[in-house]
């Protein structure tokens, strides 16, 4: 497969994914600020998910104050925010209609869709009047996008193409997520115990906002604690937006289009899928929870950019 055509693939799927991902970052926080806090506790909660994209800086050069009417904006309509919805639904399309003869019509026709619809909700009051329903309709979307291209495509390089940017783009934001809601003061304190009702509450959001909420009960069987949620979030490989459920299917889509300069990407790849698979999670704590997925975000970075290299058109320096 061209190189340029790979690409286009692989960052139409990152970029799919990563418009969920925010609208399910949007979704918790106003959930979350639906529980009695102050102004400053508030405040925090938008802060951490600007945090969570690195994007606290970009905001600022263009908003005066850090309220969710403000932040929602920003991270929904505002094209000069490359995380925000809109852009990232915008490039989607774009990089679909780039290689449109490579999709099915259905792949494409989906991409195409949901692009025209974004529009049309944007000029409606959905977004001012139910914001929930908004980010829902955009997780449905991505829902279907992946649905589709797997139930019409030849499952050939371009569906591993298109694998490896889902996989990729949904390890980096689990693992933000996590760094961010552990790292905060909200969720520091407690990190192997129990909790009060505001912190069940709490978490309860973030499970759900990675549907994990139904998987937590099923799995566990018992009252919501801290370390459970890490270690859901990252060792567990039936945890479908888990760090190691998202590692085993970068490593599996790696191999199936590796070529002759690909085999260090191979290892990296495994490497950090074996150091997930067999860690415990009170090691991890122990050493760090902060420290270690500090460091798993610097591999995933530094592994998007061998893919990159050894497959795609290179990132500019």
């Amino acid at each position: 497969m061209l190189s340029r055509t790979a690409d286009h693939l692989f960052w139409m799927a990152r970029y799919t994914e990563r418009a969920e991902n925010t609208a399910r970052m949007l979704d918790v926080n106003v959930q979350t600020c639906m529980l009695p806090q102050s102004d400053e506790e508030n405040a925090q909660v938008w802060r951490a998910l600007l945090g969570i994209s690195e994007l606290e800086d970009r905001f600022a050069e263009h908003y005066d104050t850090l309220a969710a009417r403000e932040v929602i904006d920003f991270m929904v309509r505002d094209p000069a925010n490359p995380s925000s919805v809109v852009s990232c639904l915008t490039e989607a399309r774009e990089n679909a209609r780039a290689v449109r003869g490579t999709l099915t019509t259905e792949v494409w026709e989906t991409q195409n869709q949901t692009w025209l619809d974004m529009q049309k909700l944007l000029k409606g009051n959905m977004l001012e009047d139910d914001p929930s329903k908004f980010f829902e309709w955009v997780k449905y979307r991505s829902h279907l996008s992946r649905g589709v291209t797997l139930g019409t495509m030849l499952r050939d390089e371009a569906v591993h193409f298109i694998r490896l940017g889902t996989f990729l783009e949904r390890a980096d934001n689990t693992a933000r997520i996590l760094d961010v809601k552990f790292h905060s003061g909200t969720a520091a304190p407690a990190a192997r115990d129990a909790m009060n009702q505001r912190d069940f509450y709490y978490w309860g959001a973030l499970l759900r906002s990675v549907s994990g909420f139904e998987i937590y009960r099923k799995v566990y069987r018992d009252v919501i604690t801290p370390a459970r949620i890490a270690e859901l979030l990252m060792l567990r490989a039936d945890m479908p937006r888990s760090l190691l459920a998202c590692m085993d299917e970068v490593v599996q889509n790696l191999a199936e289009v590796r070529n002759d300069v690909s085999a260090d990407t191979e290892r990296l790849a495994g490497r950090l899928r074996a150091a997930l698979q067999f860690a415990k999670i009170d090691d991890i704590l122990e050493a760090g929870l902060h420290d270690t997925l500090t460091r798993f975000l610097a591999d995933i970075n530094q592994l998007g950019n061998r893919v990159s290299r050894d497959f795609l058109v290179p990132l500019a320096a």
